[in-house]
């Protein structure tokens, strides 16, 4: 019995020492990584994070993709297919090779999450937080706090309070008087702290700045287009007919339109709501607050906030777009400038559009009323989000190199469809269908496309003579 309780003992205390050896060496693995990371993080390019957040995001949809089940059995998408839709959507680009409504209601809901986090907004609140993570960092490093004023350099005693009235006050216990080096060191020193602070505390307003225009849009978008779904029997006929459920449709097609994406849960992409002329005046306004006019609703944004609250950083965000390392800041001149530029291309194209296209066969069945809306809708569509109100084929030579110079690599995703009507050689088992002309195209060929949709998202490291793709 008492070798039984020793040899318990022994036993007991091997396993104390082993959990204990395994719990060491955890933590250790634990620390080694959180210190990769840190090091991959503020170390690395920017070119390589970007890069990895598409390509893990779009690895990420993919598998849930695939794991959920389409709206029918009899046709099931092919891996790549899926793949090629979550690249899609996660880098915004709403090409597409198959039809969407051959996706269920969840995994709508997934492209949905893949177009939000994929959109540019969103992206750039990322870099955003990275800039302010990375300011923490390095005054970490060098000992110092950022985010709030040290109480030192508030002291009474301080020289630097002292500054305006020309004297200095300093105990008489001190050992020695500080020279006029000291003293101007010293105020460099702490004015150039207090800046840190202040940049930091900006960088953090305008983060929170930019969540609440994403919520405030969304929100507000998704609420509008469903009250005008429910409303409007026609619009809501179509989602009953195809099976559509009006929150899905609605969230979808706000995050889409905003992320300036393209992509409609329906298979004719918005042109079955050509004559919806409420619908598409609902989504205008989010095809700019989300790509062309962001930046200058950003500033009027932070100058209205400024303007109530009075607070100092929202100052320093207009006067130090520079310092504030955010792309799209942009100072007060080029913003006036970008909203003058973006009204001239609209209406350049919104004139020649109505010019050429007025009674094609594109826009018959429409009044003219609902004819003016839809040129509108489609030249604003042109620039960024590719959203549809007309068959492209059908559409003008003119019109078409026109939507081309518009477009260059952005992202946009129009495609011409693919009809089987005008093969240069008819094949008899063709079958007309709503996706792009990609859906045709060979495995090697959407590989292609998939490199350069990712190539199209990382585009403003060609800026500068391309000095972001300088990686080493």
């Amino acid at each position: 019995m008492k070798n039984f309780h020793s040899f318990s003992k022994r036993i007991s205390h091997l396993c104390s020492c082993s959990c204990m050896k395994l719990a060491c060496f955890s933590r250790s693995i634990w620390s080694l990584l959180i210190l990769l990371f840190r090091f991959l993080f503020f170390r690395a390019n920017p070119f390589y994070i970007l890069v990895c957040y598409f390509v893990s995001v779009s690895f990420l949809g993919f598998l849930i993709l695939k794991l959920l089940n389409p709206r029918t059995d009899s046709f099931k998408p092919k891996d790549l297919d899926i793949f090629f839709t979550s690249v899609s959507a996660t880098t915004v680009s709403s090409m597409s090779t198959v039809e969407m409504e051959v996706f269920s209601n969840t995994q709508l809901v997934f492209i949905t999450i893949l177009m939000f986090v994929g959109g540019e907004v969103f992206v750039s609140m990322f870099g955003l937080l990275f800039t302010k993570y990375k300011l923490r960092n390095r005054a970490r490093i060098h000992g110092s706090r950022v985010g709030s004023v040290s109480r030192e350099s508030l002291s009474p005693t301080n020289p630097v309070d002292q500054i305006e009235l020309g004297m200095v006050i300093l105990s008489e216990t001190e050992s020695r008087k500080p020279s006029s080096v000291d003293l101007v060191s010293a105020v460099e020193s702490i004015l150039s702290s207090n800046e840190e602070d202040l940049r930091y505390n900006s960088i953090r307003y305008l983060v929170f700045v930019i969540l609440v225009y994403l919520l405030v849009v969304h929100i507000g978008g998704s609420a509008l287009v469903a009250l005008y779904v429910s409303l409007v029997p026609s619009a809501r006929n179509v989602l009953r007919n195809k099976g559509l459920q009006i929150p899905t449709f609605s969230i979808f097609t706000t995050v889409s339109t905003f992320a300036s994406c393209g992509f409609v849960p329906t298979n004719e992409n918005m042109i079955v709501f050509s004559k919806n002329s409420g619908l598409l005046l609902l989504l205008i306004p989010q095809v700019l607050l989300g790509n062309t006019l962001y930046p200058s609703c950003l500033r009027f944004l932070i100058w209205v906030l400024g303007k109530f609250t009075k607070r100092q950083e929202f100052n320093y965000m207009l006067m130090n777009t520079r310092e504030m390392k955010y792309f799209h800041l942009l100072p007060s001149l080029h913003s006036s400038l970008l909203v003058v530029t973006v009204f001239g291309f609209i209406v350049v194209q919104f004139i020649l559009f109505c010019s050429l296209e007025w009674n094609s066969e594109g826009l018959d069945g429409l009044n003219p009323f609902q004819k003016l809306v839809a040129s509108l809708f489609q030249t604003v569509n042109s620039r960024h989000t590719g959203e549809s109100i007309i068959d492209l084929s059908i559409l003008s030579p003119a019109i078409l190199v026109l939507f081309v110079l518009m477009i260059a690599y952005g992202n946009v995703g129009f495609t011409a469809g693919y009809s089987c009507k005008r093969q240069l050689n008819p094949q008899g088992l063709c079958k007309d269908s709503w996706y792009g002309f990609v859906g045709r195209w060979s495995n090697k060929g959407k590989v292609i496309l998939i490199l350069v949709m990712f190539f199209g998202r990382l585009k403003k490291f060609n800026m500068d003579g391309g000095r972001g793709w300088k990686l080493l």
